[in-house]
């Protein structure tokens, strides 16, 4: 039985890994029908965005309100967001020696198009939207997704600390997560005609419009996400779970890693990622948490391209990068990408902080090219980022459930 599943769910990738191909193919060359059919893509996104904010409300209240000991989900809470921190700043790092070695920008630009810097919110409001939002509807969206989980977090522990009052909610909760994983594999279904619309919609946007330089940073990136896969993931499995971690975290992560590629968003990639995390025995709590808290936090793939895009504009304006701002790129990848790469209150807040730190006086010239190359590298570093979390809650589990964890769930 188990045999057959396997069977089912490679036959199912297959599937997917076909349309995205023969979408890539569609676009290339029939780029206006590509763009006919971009509908279709756009409604699988949506639907999945619909579903996973009562998911992730459902999950999170759900686990802490639940929990027989509250300890254990804050302790889950702060290993996770340091691990984050640790694996952005460790990315950032390694980038920063290979843009330093193979500068993606060799010649400065003489022209350039400039492109208008649209509203932006202040340091202040961008921390107060770290945390709230105006009214109970506005938490109804992804784009509050950080807002979101420190609702659900406190509403969890506000149930769990009620007592014999909140049992209702408590079943309530638990049984919604089941119903909305449900709802996901009914979703699934309709996966591969949208990666189909996707992919091909992808190739006829961007195809023609990758210039040489946009070419070379595109090549100094690509590679650099699959090789982290091969080495950092291996690492993080063995700290979470020895050798034999390593091996289940590769038994489980093509799944994540197709779906995080395809819809280039790590909400929606969440429920994929809590069937890989309980095919692989992490503790529910543990994945509840992690992998939600991760769609808007960890975000690896994010800090390689927020130190491309600075030594990108640095290139363009004829700046040499020096190991002098080793320190800067850094503080700044981790801030923009792992800190307030869910905040909502105005868009593309990450590249406004690099653009206000690094070129204000080339701010018109800047911001595009970073939004360009957001565009561009989004796919893979949308796939280090959110297949990423599964294999964190290796860590994780690590540190909340003991170094033989894995054994006790496959024992179990």
């Amino acid at each position: 039985m188990k045999a057959q599943s396997v069977a089912r769910n490679y036959l199912f990738l297959t599937i997917l890994l076909l349309a995205m191909i023969l979408g890539g193919l569609t676009g290339y060359l029939f780029p206006s029908f590509a763009g006919n059919i971009a509908f279709l893509g756009t409604i699988f996104i949506r639907m999945m965005f619909c579903i996973v904010v009562p998911m992730v409300f459902a999950s999170i209240a759900g686990t802490i309100a639940n929990a027989k000991d509250l300890g254990r989900s804050g302790k889950i809470m702060w290993v996770t967001v340091l691990t984050f921190v640790i694996t952005g700043a460790f990315a950032a790092i390694v980038y920063f020696f290979l843009v330093l070695a193979f500068p993606p920008v060799l010649s400065a630009w003489t022209t350039t198009a400039t492109r208008q810097l649209g509203d932006h919110a202040t340091m202040t409001q961008m921390i107060v939207n770290f945390f709230t939002v105006e009214d109970f509807v506005g938490l109804l969206s992804r784009r509050a997704m950080l807002p979101l989980i420190v609702f659900s977090a406190l509403f969890g522990f506000a149930v769990n600390l009620s007592g014999e009052d909140g049992e209702p909610v408590k079943k309530f909760l638990a049984s919604l997560t089941s119903v909305m994983l449900k709802f996901v594999n009914i979703v699934t279904y309709y996966a591969p005609v949208a990666f189909f619309a996707i992919f091909a919609d992808l190739v006829a946007t961007y195809g023609p419009q990758i210039t040489q330089d946009y070419a070379r940073a595109l090549v100094l990136y690509y590679p650099v996400c699959f090789v982290y896969i091969f080495t950092a993931w291996p690492v993080m499995a063995w700290i979470g779970a020895g050798s034999e971690g390593v091996r289940e975290m590769f038994r489980h992560i093509l799944n994540p890693a197709v779906v995080s590629l395809g819809t280039c968003s790590s909400v929606a990639t969440i429920p994929t990622n809590m069937e890989a995390a309980a095919d692989a025995g992490i503790s529910r709590d543990v994945s509840d948490i992690v992998l939600p808290l991760g769609a808007t936090m960890h975000m690896d793939g994010s800090c390689f391209s927020c130190v491309l895009k600075i030594a990108f504009v640095l290139g363009v304006l004829g700046q040499p990068m020096t190991m002098a701002d080793l320190p800067m790129i850094v503080l700044v990848a981790v801030f923009s990408s792992v800190g307030m790469s869910g905040v909502p209150g105005g868009g593309y807040i990450g590249e406004y902080i690099i653009c206000s730190l690094f070129f204000p006086e080339h701010i018109e010239l800047a911001f595009p090219i970073l939004v360009v190359i957001g565009d561009l590298v989004d796919p893979p570093a949308t796939m280090i980022n959110a297949a990423g979390d599964y294999v964190v809650s290796f860590i994780v589990s690590r540190f909340v459930d003991g170094p033989d964890w894995l054994k006790r769930a496959k024992s179990a």
